[in-house]
């Protein structure tokens, strides 16, 4: 799957799926843009990249998707760096979130929507203008097995990612006859630091429900981005690729 030189943006890139993704890419010959939430993540990220290898040509950025002027900037500077514009766009900054209905306040339902749904729509939205300028490009988005089937609290989080998914099918109809891909990611259970960190008889009962038997580890998933990401994928849009080891079903 070479996408030697295409310039990928990650968002949420910084550790876990992200940071799997971001080194998938470079495995592959792409350049990268990673970004997260705060200077320390960026750059603990970056030194550990480096340290794997001082060849990958990877940059890192922190801005506020909150703020239109913020990615503005971030995307002009790539630019000017790179001396390309991106090809690639993974919508992977998200929260989650297991709250009781009657713990919720607006507020904290806005907050789930605004980083899940409103960051990712507003990156989307400033990354394929350029990308149509080239007649080609890749947006995939990460959405979740929950997206598929809910769960049993935390209502914001299912909500956010069912609207990644109709996000993710609207814009690969509305983005198809300009060369741009739409697709979605929707992980499984997944081995992070945060699940690891979990007792193992806890993990083992996690794992006894997965009809593969085991739990997905963050390259599972890459290894899905990297594939919609590819030439190999040219013919698949509007889809959302289950990774999920058969739990769905």
């Amino acid at each position: 799957m070479s996408l030697k030189n295409k310039v990928v943006l990650v968002s949420g890139g910084t550790r876990g799926i992200g940071y799997a993704i971001v080194k998938g890419f470079l495995d592959s010959g792409a350049r990268v843009v990673l970004l997260g939430s705060r200077k320390e993540s960026v750059d603990r990220a970056l030194t550990k990249l480096k340290n794997e290898n001082e060849a990958y040509e990877v940059l890192g950025y922190y801005p506020d998707l909150s703020k239109e002027n913020e990615i503005v900037e971030m995307l002009e500077d790539v630019k000017k760096k790179l001396a390309a514009s991106v090809d690639i766009l993974v919508n992977n900054a998200g929260i989650s979130d297991a709250k009781s209905i009657y713990e919720y306040d607006d507020t904290h339902f806005a907050d789930v929507m605004q980083v899940n749904v409103d960051a990712m729509f507003r990156l989307t939205r400033l990354c394929v203008p350029m990308m149509k300028e080239k007649g080609k490009g890749v947006v995939i988005n990460t959405s979740s097995m929950v997206s598929l089937y809910a769960q049993t609290s935390g209502s914001a989080y299912p909500t956010s990612k069912f609207a990644v998914n109709g996000m993710t099918k609207s814009l690969a109809r509305e983005l198809g006859k300009d060369g741009i891909r739409v697709n979605a990611v929707a992980p499984g259970i997944t081995a992070t630091d945060m699940v690891k960190a979990l007792d193992q008889t806890i993990i083992e009962r996690m794992a006894a429900n997965i009809p593969l038997r085991r739990l997905g580890e963050s390259e599972d998933i890459a290894n899905a981005v990297l594939f919609l990401a590819c030439d190999a994928a040219s013919y698949i849009t509007g889809a959302v690729l289950s990774v999920d080891g058969g739990f769905v079903g």
